[in-house]
């Protein structure tokens, strides 16, 4: 199916746009009809429709068809019923609909809303027990429904009309995530100011993920058309919500200025111990302070202890020992064969680390206590074995 979108996708350099509107169109409804049939939990038929509908908007403004045919296409495609996994965008047909097709759509769109039945309420539970047919419907109408509003959401980034974008993205202002797309939606239309304005309306929403992912996007903004502003929202950003991805943000936006911030940064940082520690280790690439925070801090989390064990090897090798120890009690605190593996591929590389020093009896002292302390662990034993440990 990729090779067939790479082969279309060529074809689109030269061949008539016309006939590869028509084929494309196939190859879409062809691969939906697969993939209801299908398992794709890998995504991959998932991902050769998407670049199927990606490359269908760009044969369409090389086309020109008719403003009717595409808009009967784009009903066709949301509101047939087939599937209700992908979606299309209008604004990416805008162009090619023109007035006249925009037109069209509406209609086509309103005669869809009149055809609805009433919103059930809210409690339906039971519902398909007492009336399965009436329950079905009302799901296919809520699913409509969906599709209506995300549709006049896209409409009115369209028309660039400011009243409708908040309305249909705001809705009631209950989630800062609608108030973090109505500003995207903003920016779309090049009202920058407003854009702004509602990133940090979603920021300050709560302090929650989605405040946190808005007030990223604010601090974009700020980025783009507000530079001068953008230190001090991302050092608000950071005392909200204090991280090691935060921190690094606040790092280069402040640039020569960072030595000024870089104390609070790392005092704050310290009551979270593993952003502390995969602040200094990534981000400043400062392995030794990383090592420093890791035990002065009592750093407890397994999988950035390896990595700053990796990373410390090469300062101080025999450092690394009682490390490294802890982490293979850690992976054969269950029984379990990945863990197994992993314990001896560290015991052998303690091996590795030791040999020829003082330290080389006790690491062999070390592996044969653990295979006697789990001698009815077979598994073990054989992992051990062919990880060639003594």
């Amino acid at each position: 199916m990729h090779e067939a979108v790479g082969l279309l996708r060529d074809a689109a350099e030269s061949a008539d746009p016309a006939v590869l509107l028509a084929v494309v169109e196939k190859a879409i409804a062809a691969a939906v009809r697969v993939v209801l049939r299908a398992d794709d939990s890998s995504g991959i038929i998932g991902d050769a429709i998407r670049d199927l509908l990606e490359l269908h908007t760009q044969v369409a403004s090389k086309a020109r068809p008719s403003p009717s045919r595409l808009a009967a296409w784009m009903v066709k495609f949301q509101f047939d019923g087939t599937q209700d996994f992908f979606s299309i965008d209008v604004a990416d047909y805008a162009s090619v609909l023109g007035p006249e097709g925009l037109v069209l759509y509406r209609a086509q769109l309103a005669e869809i809303a009149g055809g609805l039945g009433p919103e059930p309420a809210e409690d339906v539970s039971g519902a398909w027990l007492s009336d399965p047919e009436g329950w079905q419907k009302a799901a296919q109408d809520r699913h409509t429904r969906f599709l209506l509003e995300a549709n006049a959401r896209r409409l009115a980034v369209v028309d660039r009309d400011v009243d409708a974008i908040i309305a249909t993205h705001a809705r009631d202002r209950k989630v800062a995530a609608w108030l973090h797309d109505t500003a995207r939606a903003l920016a779309e239309t090049g009202e920058v100011d407003l854009a702004v304005d509602w990133a940090r309306q979603a920021a300050d929403f709560d302090r929650g993920h989605q405040s946190l992912d808005a007030a990223g996007y604010w601090c974009e903004l700020l980025a783009q058309h507000r530079p001068d502003a953008e230190l001090a929202a991302r050092l608000e950003v950071f005392r909200r919500w204090p991280s090691s991805s935060t921190a690094q943000q606040l790092r280069r936006a402040a640039g020569e200025a960072w030595p000024a911030h870089r104390d609070e940064v790392l005092d704050t940082l310290g009551r979270s111990p593993r952003d502390a520690v995969v602040f200094a280790l990534h981000h400043l690439g400062d392995v030794e302070l990383a090592w420093i925070l890791a035990h002065n801090l009592e750093l407890t989390d397994a999988r950035t202890w390896s990595d700053l064990a990796d990373a410390y090897e090469r300062v101080d090798p025999l450092g690394v020992l009682p490390v490294l120890h802890d982490l293979v009690v850690g992976d054969l605190r269950e029984a379990d064969a990945r863990g197994y593996r992993q314990a001896a591929r560290r015991l052998r590389r303690m091996r590795g680390l030791a040999a020829g020093t003082e330290r080389a009896v006790e690491i062999d002292e070390l592996i044969g206590t653990l295979r006697e302390e789990h001698r009815r662990r077979p598994r073990l034993q054989r992992e051990f074995d062919q990880a060639g440990l003594p």
